[in-house]
């Protein structure tokens, strides 16, 4: 029997990571989960964090649910530090499935062309983003490691004041907005 794989999509904002869960979606009938398609939605033209907080939870628990049900997910909002990558590895391997990381980078110049054409062309896919709000995400983003791609790298334990990478994703992914 063949097992499920979690798929990660991993970048900056307009680097191609919706690109690239479609494609995986087309060719290997994945259920593919969008994190700015449900903001949209939902909140229209605002994006609080606290609800893009929970909606990813939400679509991280749906991708596990399908993941033990045997599908092919792709995980498709970002994923910018390593805890979150590593809680979503170990919460894979717990269900039986492999894990492949898709990092997506264009330089700065390319992202901010990309974005600007998206808003032109699409703006009901996304949210004006400044090059300061570009800059300052860029510089919270933790580059996967080579190990993490090609999954080598063993998942880390999880954070301080975590007893289990399960405790750190409700912790980070709540069940609702506060």
């Amino acid at each position: 029997m063949r097992r499920p794989t979690l798929f990660l999509t991993v970048g900056l904002p307009g680097t191609g990571k919706t690109t690239a869960a479609r494609r995986i979606e087309t060719e290997r009938r994945a259920l593919r989960l969008t994190k700015d398609e449900w903001v949209k939605a939902l909140y229209g033209n605002e994006n609080p964090p606290a609800a893009s907080d929970v909606i990813e939870g939400r679509l991280v628990e749906i991708g596990l649910r399908a993941l033990e049900l045997g599908n092919d997910v792709v995980i498709d909002f970002g994923l910018w530090s390593r805890d979150e990558r590593s809680a979503l590895r170990h919460a894979a391997a717990e269900r039986g499935a492999t894990v492949e990381l898709l990092y997506v980078e264009l330089t700065p110049r390319e992202q901010r062309t990309r974005l600007d054409h998206r808003q032109r062309t699409e703006p009901d896919t996304t949210w004006p983003m400044s090059d300061e709000e570009l800059s300052r995400w860029a510089d919270s983003f933790a580059v996967p490691t080579p190990g993490e791609l090609d999954g080598s790298d063993p998942v880390d334990d999880p954070p301080a004041g975590f007893a289990t990478w399960d405790a750190w994703r409700r912790h980070r992914w709540p069940p609702s907005v506060s």
